[in-house]
């Protein structure tokens, strides 16, 4: 019978592989929609989902070798711990950074066209799973503290606020696609997002 330790540490690594199965088909969906509208959101939004994808992927592997070897020392543990937390911490970086540079480039002659319905319905479910994984890792870490869980948290709730202005930028393009405002809203959406991500991007990276 499981101890409430090693329970709570199961329940974190399901969590773990959860999340990391239900990001798989985010940028290969996301890819597909921006074939269809060129999107300055949803380019980055691609960019975001792929970046973020491979560091919920390390941070999964490098919970699990931790939890299978209880024979590593504390220094070990420690630089592992510190490797999920720079992958989780480039990440928002890296795809906020892409983000300005996207926005920068296409801000003088960008005009949002095409159809964003896939795009959006990602953005809403993403929204919503989002939510609940941030709320989800927020219980984990006040039940038992730990590095991984914790930096997981904090990328769940950046991804939550991405989404978030994702769909109010693809809702706007969806709504009325040539309207002079809908530029500077989408435009608007992804600087907001790169700004965001930057901050806890390098916040999480100096820890």
């Amino acid at each position: 019978m499981m101890n409430h330790s090693e329970d709570q540490r199961s329940k974190s690594e399901r969590t773990l592989l959860t999340a990391l199965l239900l990001s798989a088909p985010g940028p290969i969906v996301t890819g597909i929609s921006v074939l269809f509208c060129y999107s300055t959101t949803q380019i980055a939004d691609f960019l975001r989902r792929s970046t973020e994808l491979a560091a919920i992927f390390v941070s999964w592997w490098i919970y699990r070798k931790l939890q299978r070897n209880s024979e590593l020392d504390s220094a070990e543990q420690g630089r592992l711990e510190h490797l999920a937390n720079l992958c989780v911490g480039y990440a928002m970086a890296c795809t906020g950074f892409m983000m300005l540079i996207i926005a920068a480039f296409r801000l003088p002659s960008y005009k949002p066209t095409g159809n964003v319905t896939m795009g959006l319905v990602i953005a809403v479910l993403g929204l919503l799973t989002n939510t609940w994984f941030w709320f989800r890792y927020r219980a984990l870490i006040r039940e038992q503290f730990n590095v991984i869980i914790a930096a997981q948290q904090k990328l769940y709730r950046a991804k939550s606020f991405v989404d978030f202005c994702v769909v109010v930028a693809l809702t706007a393009i969806a709504i009325a696609p040539v309207h002079a405002v809908t530029r500077y809203v989408d435009i608007l959406g992804s600087v907001i997002v790169a700004c965001y991500l930057l901050w806890n991007g390098f916040g999480t990276i100096r820890k």
